[in-house]
C-alpha cells in the first residue's frame, strides 16, 4: 500500500521499520522538527527521522499541518492511508480526509481507556492489570475514532514505563502490519468506542513523581515504576532530593509514613500509609544510580529517621 507515515519517537520508529520490512511503499515520512535534547541541549533528530534517512525515504518536518502548501503536497501523493504513531501534531480535518482509506492511529492503550498523551504511564499508575494496542480510525476528536483492531498484554508486577513501552512498541508494529493486511482484504470492521468507559491520560508532570509516603506501599511502588525512566520518582531526606529507581513491597505494618524501619545492604525499608517498601536502587542529584549497599557505604541513614512529607515547591512552576 502507498503510505504516508507520521511519527516521532522510538515507539513510532519501531512501527515504521515494520512497515518497511513488510514491503509497503512509504511515500512520505512526517516527523517533528529537530529540537534541543539531553543535558547538553544539543539539537537532536527524532528516531523516526533517523530511520527515514537510513532508508532514504522522503521526509518533511513541518511545524504545522494546517499550511496549504503542506496539505497540497500530501494530496499530490495520492496515498492509500496515513499511519500515525505518537506524532505530536494535530491532524486537521482537511488532512484526515486526504488518504483514500483515511488515517490510522497506533495507540498504546485499550481504547476507550486512556485516551490522551500518557496512556502507558497512566495504566501503571492506576494499577491496571492489562493494557495493549488499539489501531484506530482517526477522526477530529482526541483518540475518539472507531476501533479497528485491539491486542492486549498483561502488565507485569515489575513493569516500568520503559519496559512496558518496549513491549507495546513491538506489539504496535505487529498490530499495524496486521491491520493493513486486513484492510486490504476488506476485513476490518470499525467499532464505535463506548463513551461511558472513556478516561483521559493526562500529560505527566514532574510534580507527579514526588513520593507521598501517606500512600500505600503498592501505590508508591506504582509511582516509582511509572516515572522510570523519566523524570524519576523522588523524595527528600534531610532536605536533600533523592531519586528512587527500584523498590519492592514488603510484608509488615509497623511505623509511621516515611519512617525508616531498617537500613542495610539488602535495602532501606520505609513505612508507608499502609505496608512497607524496600528501596533497592536510588540516586543523589548528579550522582550515579546505586544499590542500597553501595549507597549506605557512603551515606548515613538510620532506623527512626524520616523521609520528608510530600513537597511540591521545587517543581510547582514546571
Amino acid at each position: 500500500m502507498k503510505i504516508i507515515f507520521a511519527g516521532t519517537p522510538l515507539f513510532a520508529a519501531i512501527a515504521l521499520d515494520a512497515l518497511i520490512k513488510a514491503g509497503h511503499e512509504i511515500n512520505l515520512v512526517l516527523t517533528q522538527p529537530d529540537r534541543p535534547a539531553g543535558r547538553g541541549m544539543k539539537t537532536a533528530s527524532s528516531e523516526v527521522k533517523l530511520l527515514a534517512q537510513q532508508h532514504k525515504l522522503p521526509l518533511l518536518q513541518p511545524l504545522t499541518l494546517k499550511a496549504a502548501d503542506i496539505q497540497a503536497h500530501l494530496q499530490a501523493l495520492h496515498a492509500d492511508v496515513m499511519i500515525v504513531a505518537a506524532y505530536g501534531l494535530i491532524l486537521p480535518q482537511a488532512v484526515l480526509n486526504i488518504p483514500r482509506l483515511g488515517c490510522l492511529n497506533i495507540h498504546a492503550s485499550l481504547l476507550p481507556r486512556w485516551r490522551g498523551a500518557a496512556p502507558i504511564q497512566r495504566a501503571i499508575l492506576a494499577g491496571d492489570h492489562e493494557t495493549g494496542i488499539t489501531i484506530m480510525q482517526m477522526d477530529a476528536g482526541l483518540d475518539t475514532g472507531a476501533i479497528l483492531l485491539k491486542h492486549n498484554i498483561v502488565i507485569a508486577q515489575n513493569d516500568t514505563t520503559q519496559s512496558l513501552h518496549d513491549k507495546l512498541g513491538l506489539l504496535g508494529a505487529q498490530s499495524v502490519v496486521e491491520a493493513l493486511m486486513l484492510l486490504q482484504q476488506e476485513k476490518l470492521i470499525p467499532v464505535a468506542q463506548d463513551e461511558a468507559l472513556a478516561c483521559y491520560a493526562a500529560k505527566i508532570k514532574k510534580a507527579d513523581a514526588e513520593i507521598d509516603w501517606q500512600q500505600t506501599a503498592e501505590q508508591v511502588d506504582r509511582v516509582v515504576r511509572t516515572f522510570n525512566p523519566s523524570p524519576g520518582a523522588f523524595t527528600y531526606f534531610q532536605d536533600n532530593l533523592l531519586k528512587i529507581w527500584q523498590v519492592s513491597v514488603v510484608n509488615g505494618r509497623v511505623g509511621q509514613p516515611g519512617e525508616i524501619i531498617a537500613a542495610d545492604r539488602d535495602g532501606i525499608i520505609v513505612a508507608c500509609g499502609s505496608g512497607l517498601l524496600r528501596i533497592e536502587v536510588m540516586q543523589k542529584p548528579g550522582g550515579k544510580k546505586l544499590n542500597a549497599a553501595d549507597y549506605l557505604s557512603g551515606n548515613s541513614m538510620q532506623p527512626g529517621e524520616y523521609f520528608a512529607a510530600i513537597n511540591h515547591s521545587s517543581f510547582e512552576h514546571d
